[in-house]
């Protein structure tokens, strides 16, 4: 704990232990928006798998693969990405060769995270990996595993998981009971490995970043270059002050919060926008409540005394409950419908379902629903793939003023919708509404989330640079014409 101490004081960090939070990362200067908090490497990660999609076991990548032609189970793109991971998967590929065909089909990455969890362990205690401050297994069994909370199903699935685990490594040494317990700590202190546009890539562990609390009102946000964790300051965050990030999706009621933070991380979190109750039945009301039966009036709705509607708190209209159950009920036929035909690949068929389901849910759901956004957020990533970018700009147009009510100023979802916008406004010609939209308002967020050195931001400021150029010649062709007799 002292090395790691010093380590992270001369990042101008400091870990500390709070009573009912335990430990906690707090600052030892300021840091201003956009300045690097901490970055860690994982100690160890996997690539997602499914059926249509493998990445490489190095950089996860989804190009240019090749299957280890040993164990048949984890992919390359090169040379570079073999060799950097030959230490550790030497001995995972000795493992995992040892199965039949079935068994390692069965392999998931879950299981895959945990056989390189102990090797890894082990190439360390043998010096064959190097092991640093931030860098060591003590690292990992400091971890809160929460056993204690976790039902008898839960415990059983552990323990099953970790005997596939300990047949995979045959190692006579190896704790059931220990592993068990690192499938708990994986639960709630791994990470979702995204890539700049937060499309999750695989899942990492990353045991100082792990320190670090959650608020639903974070002053810090967690993203990720390849496989580095880095964490970024969102606001001035004054020294002595507690670094906060977000475990989950903030939009959405202090209900709906407060079950996903129990279920996955076993806590009940008591930040400042937790503990308003008042505001939160007011929001609540909105994000995940009812359309006033007169259309033109944005109030929001309560259960009325009698419980036999919910009443406008703006102009007082009652919605009748039958209403209100009927209108659910086509939407849960048609939800259930769209689901099939996603499966069955017909986009056409699926975005005119969404439509139906759009227009269902605006006589039912208030105007800055998070269920009318996110079945616009489905037809927009359709419509993309469709090409069609007039009715996806239509539709990411929609979108921005729930964005702007759900998320803070400086949040890298709303950062990156302006960015969507602005591109869609691109490829349909409208330079300037491009340049508008991604110079003033993308870019200004997201240099401060993503940073102005990364790869992605670069990229991002070179097509604004495409654009304005591409505008200026416009323009100068267009004054050029006028001056023609």
């Amino acid at each position: 704990m002292e090395d790691l101490q010093s380590a992270l004081n001369e990042q101008g960090l400091t870990v500390s232990t709070v009573p009912e939070k335990g430990r906690c990362l707090l600052t030892a200067r300021d840091f201003y928006p956009g300045e690097v908090i901490i970055s860690q490497e994982p100690y160890v990660c996997v690539p997602n798998k499914s059926s249509v999609d493998s990445r490489c076991d190095g950089c996860f990548t989804s190009s240019n693969l090749k299957k280890c032609s040993a164990c048949h189970v984890v992919w390359y793109c090169g040379s570079t990405c073999q060799k950097l991971e030959w230490k550790l998967h030497r001995l995972e590929c000795q493992a995992l060769s040892r199965l039949d065909k079935d068994r390692r089909k069965s392999v998931t990455p879950s299981i895959l995270l945990m056989v390189k969890l102990y090797l890894r362990r082990k190439l360390q205690s043998e010096k064959v990996i190097p092991t640093t401050a931030t860098d060591n297994y003590n690292l990992v069994e400091a971890l809160v595993s929460h056993m204690s909370d976790i039902d008898e199903k839960q415990l059983v699935l552990y323990a099953q998981i970790a005997n596939i685990v300990n047949f995979i490594l045959q190692w006579p040494e190896i704790n059931i009971k220990e592993i068990a317990e690192n499938f708990s700590k994986f639960a709630c202190n791994a990470h979702t490995i995204c890539d700049s546009e937060l499309r999750p890539l695989g899942t990492g562990l990353y045991p100082v970043i792990s320190i670090i609390n959650h608020s639903c009102l974070p002053n810090s946000v967690l993203l990720f270059e390849g496989r580095l964790a880095v964490i970024r300051a969102v606001q001035h965050i004054p020294q002595g002050d507690e670094v906060l990030i977000s475990y989950i999706e903030t939009a959405g009621s202090t209900m709906t919060r407060q079950k996903a933070l129990k279920e996955q991380y076993r806590f009940t979190c008591t930040c400042p926008r937790c503990i308003k109750v008042s505001d939160d039945i007011q929001e609540s009301a909105i994000v995940e409540g009812y359309q006033c039966k007169d259309d033109r009036c944005n109030g929001f709705l309560l259960r009325s005394s009698d419980d036999k509607g919910f009443v406008c708190q703006q102009c007082g209209l009652v919605r009748d409950k039958e209403e209100i159950r009927k209108i659910a009920s086509e939407l849960k036929l048609m939800s259930d419908k769209v689901l099939m035909s996603s499966s069955s690949g017909n986009y056409q068929e699926t975005v005119s379902m969404y439509q139906k389901i759009d227009k269902l849910q605006r006589k039912l759901c208030h105007p800055f629903s998070i269920s009318l956004m996110q079945t616009r957020e489905k037809l927009l990533k359709i419509l993309m793939e469709l090409q069609d970018w007039r009715e996806a700009l239509a539709y990411c147009r929609l979108t921005i003023p729930v964005y702007q009510r759900l998320y803070p100023g400086f949040h890298p979802l709303l950062g990156l919708q302006y960015y969507t916008c602005g591109k869609l406004e691109w490829l349909l010609g409208d330079t300037e509404g491009a340049i508008k939209i991604t110079s003033s308002k993308a870019v200004d967020i997201l240099r401060v989330t993503h940073g102005t050195n990364t790869s992605f931001m670069k990229d991002l400021v070179l097509k604004l640079e495409e654009a304005r150029a591409e505008a200026s010649y416009k323009l100068s062709s267009k004054d050029e014409l006028q001056d023609l007799p």
